[in-house]
């Protein structure tokens, strides 16, 4: 039905309880079988990846997951079969048809777990990292693997012969250097015609000495750099009292969980060994010659195309004190500082399984388990059984997801999508295989070191990922809770998450509220923010702690107000003095012109859906003076509906994100459509032609099969760094039919 290349038919998505690991003609389902077993490939084989990997940017840089999808398609798909409800109404019988058809469809995509896999990817400064720790610890991937990432680095390689921060970015000297570095380590001649013209671009753009402090540290590690040119990470700040407002305890778990693995790095100075390929790389990347370079100069250069924050000048200023530190520091401290680094390294691979918070420390993590006990030892090859993790396969080449995955987080939205209205329940099975997932991904036990180690309370939560990963998330424990309540409430299980396991969910969520009303992600905010004074990453945007969002508070606000629909005698006082403290945050955030900014996808869309859903869902019953809350949702509706484009759509770009300011996109995107018609049709919006016309465009753009097309990137972090969410294309246009349905066409 779908065209499936030949070599793709030889790519297996292997799923077990939400692991997700791309295996070359594996020799059974079982994971763990696989990874003790990789088989080579033939020459025959890489022929062909050159061909049915072939990639055009050009057109979108966007890949369709078309290797996982109509592989999973051609399989099994079958078409609905069922009652189908009938409409006296063409209009609306076209609505039903099409939901009908796109639930159909993506219940085909759903694992045998239970949940929805999809391609995650984005960045691409991810997959660098990984590649030179399996390089500097001897660790190889398989042919397979290798010679589908060189595809993937090729295929993303900008017209003017670099690579950005991620696939849509402009080229910038971090992306160019570190894609060029791994195309070198997977075994590219440094002659190649696409390298020959990337060693240009890097070059002329100054060379790498002005590739931002992460790149420097990648290049440190590789020897491709000196460790005197990067700034003191100053291990010893982790034995400072914890009161301390700078003490690392306080920064956001991502920023913390980088650094920490940087800071045993730059203690023991690890370095690859000089070999012919490190002193060609040290040529092809300077403009001068390597021993030449006035190092301590460096510390702070960065190529204007790379800057998007400046280091502030506090910063600076601590910068000269722990640089300056590193020239008489005291052995003992420093020893007894990399010891309490590396114990907190283990409990965080004990934590998580050895698959880490996210991709960055994943990386840098295995360097320094590599470093500490050795190529052989238990724990690194616990570490790279992880690395496989983290890989996902696209008709783009072999790129590294970021993070292990997105499981529980799509799962519960496609859950709350398809029981929007009562045709989800025509797919009954489809279900009780998420409401499973859902069930097994519920965190019912707490790590022995949470407490010693910063953690927060996890009892009860839902993670990002899978329970695996065992990182708890606030807003994922929100949708997760929402998504499991849904499923009750269309009575097509009998229930496994019991109340006593509900209302340990609510207390999570309770727990993760601020001081401000708001809801954060992992963590409560533990410090100020003029901590972000601080940030020296100059290429993302607000890392140093963990903030309240529009978009969290808002999940956070939707699931206890649904809990006090459900059970209203449960904490009943606290949970309406933390909505109303949410409500008040939340319309603290809306911008005059009546929108949100969201700092989780693309953008203002995102946020204002989010933002109108709980101010819509709260009003009338006693939480807020309904008299504001009517005319916040106006002012959010009036703003929306003025973005609308001529075809009816909605549409726009990553640059929304990163400048802060509504980009309009050239063509409607159909999820950014999604979001905007979720959000009108949540604020009982006047003009029903507005919504109708938008509800047209995602008719038109729906696919024979069901399907919606990838258009642009839809997912951010950090402002500047943009990520693939490609489930989101069925999840939302899914949602929004269905609500239309349920308002509209039910509703009679």
């Amino acid at each position: 039905m779908l065209h499936v290349k030949p070599s793709w038919k030889n790519w297996h998505l292997l799923t077990e309880k939400g692991r997700q690991i791309w295996a070359f003609k594996p020799r059974s389902k079982d994971i763990e079988e696989h990874l003790h077993n990789v088989d080579d490939i033939s020459d025959e084989d890489i022929a062909r990846f050159a061909e049915d990997f072939q990639f055009d940017k050009s057109g979108n840089p966007n890949s369709g997951d078309q290797v996982f999808r109509n592989t999973a398609i051609n399989a099994k798909f079958r078409e609905f079969s069922g009652p189908i409800p009938q409409s006296s109404n063409p209009e609306e019988q076209k609505v039903i048809d099409a939901l009908i058809k796109g639930i159909n469809y993506y219940s085909y995509l759903q694992s045998e777990d239970g949940h929805w896999p999809g391609d995650y990817g984005g960045p691409l400064f991810l997959l660098p990292g990984l590649l030179i720790a399996s390089y500097i610890s001897g660790t190889p991937f398989p042919r397979a693997h290798r010679e589908m990432m060189k595809l993937y680095l090729f295929n993303h390689q900008n017209q003017d012969a670099g690579w950005g921060m991620h696939i849509e970015g402009q080229s910038t000297l971090f992306g160019t250097v570190m894609q060029y570095v791994s195309l070198r380590l997977l075994g590219v001649d440094k002659d190649h015609q696409q390298l020959i013209k990337a060693r240009a671009w890097i070059k002329n753009n100054g060379g790498a000495t002005g590739i931002p402090s992460w790149g420097k540290f990648y290049l440190a590690v590789l020897n491709c750099y000196d460790w005197q040119g990067f700034n003191s990470l100053f291990p010893e700040m982790w034995l400072f009292p914890k009161w301390l407002p700078v003490h690392p305890w306080r920064y956001w778990c991502h920023t913390r969980m980088v650094y920490l693995p940087m800071a045993y790095c730059y203690a023991q100075r690890i370095k690859a060994p000089e070999n012919e390929l490190i002193l060609s790389l040290r040529e092809e990347l300077y403009n001068q010659d390597f021993a030449a370079i006035d190092w301590p100069k460096q510390r702070d250069a960065v190529c204007e195309k790379d800057r998007y924050t400046t280091l502030s000048p506090i910063l600076k200023w601590m910068n000269f004190f722990t640089n300056s530190y590193e020239q008489f520091k005291c052995a003992w401290l420093r020893k007894k500082s990399t010891d309490y680094i590396l114990k907190y390294l283990n409990a965080e691979d004990e934590q998580t399984n050895y698959i880490n918070i996210g991709p960055v420390n994943q990386a840098i993590n295995s360097i320094c388990i590599w470093h500490a006990y050795g190529k052989d030892s238990t724990q690194f090859k616990k570490h790279t059984a992880r690395w496989y993790d983290y890989l996902w396969v696209a008709e783009d080449g072999m790129k590294m997801n970021g993070y292990n995955g997105s499981q529980l987080w799509d799962t519960a939205f496609a859950t709350r999508a398809m029981l929007e209205s009562d045709l989800g329940k025509l797919f009954p099975a489809t279900i009780a295989n998420s409401y499973r997932f859902i069930d097994q991904s519920q965190i019912k036990a707490e790590h022995p070191t949470h407490a010693e180690f910063f953690r927060h309370p996890m009892i009860g939560s839902w993670p990002f990922s899978t329970p695996d990963n065992g990182w708890p998330v606030a807003d994922c424990t929100a949708e997760g809770l929402s998504a499991a309540l849904a499923v009750h409430h269309s009575g097509l299980v009998h229930p496994a998450i019991d109340v006593m396991r509900i209302k340990k969910a609510v207390d999570i969520i309770l727990s993760y509220q601020n001081s401000d009303g708001g809801w954060a992600t992992y963590e409560l905010t533990r410090a100020p923010k003029w901590l972000e004074k601080l940030n020296p990453s100059e290429v993302f945007a607000d890392i140093m702690i963990d903030y309240s969002w529009t978009e969290c508070t808002a999940a956070c606000v939707i699931s206890l107000l649904e809990i006090q629909e459900t059970y209203p005698d449960f904490k009943n006082s606290e949970i309406r003095k933390a909505i109303g403290a949410g409500l008040d945050f939340i319309l603290k955030q809306q911008k005059a012109d009546g929108s949100w900014y969201g700092g989780w996808a693309v953008c203002f869309t995102y946020a204002t859906w989010f933002g109108v859903e709980a101010i819509s869902k709260a009003r009338g019953k006693g939480y807020h003076d309904d008299a504001i809350l009517t005319d916040r949702i106006n002012i959010a509706s009036g703003f929306l509906a003025g973005k609308q484009k001529a075809d009816g759509g909605w549409g726009e770009t990553f640059e929304s994100c990163s400048k802060l300011v509504y980009t309009e996109a050239a063509k409607s995107q159909v999820v950014n459509t999604a979001w905007a018609l979720l959000a009108l049709m949540a604020a009982d919006f006047g003009d029903r032609k507005v919504i109708e016309s938008g509800i047209t465009l995602l008719l038109n753009r729906q696919t024979h099969t069901g399907d919606w097309p990838q258009e642009s990137i839809s997912g951010v972090f950090n402002y500047n760094c943009m990520i693939t969410y490609a489930n989101y294309r069925n999840i939302f246009p899914v949602w929004a039919l269905n609500r239309y349905c349920k308002q509209y066409v039910q509703r009679k």
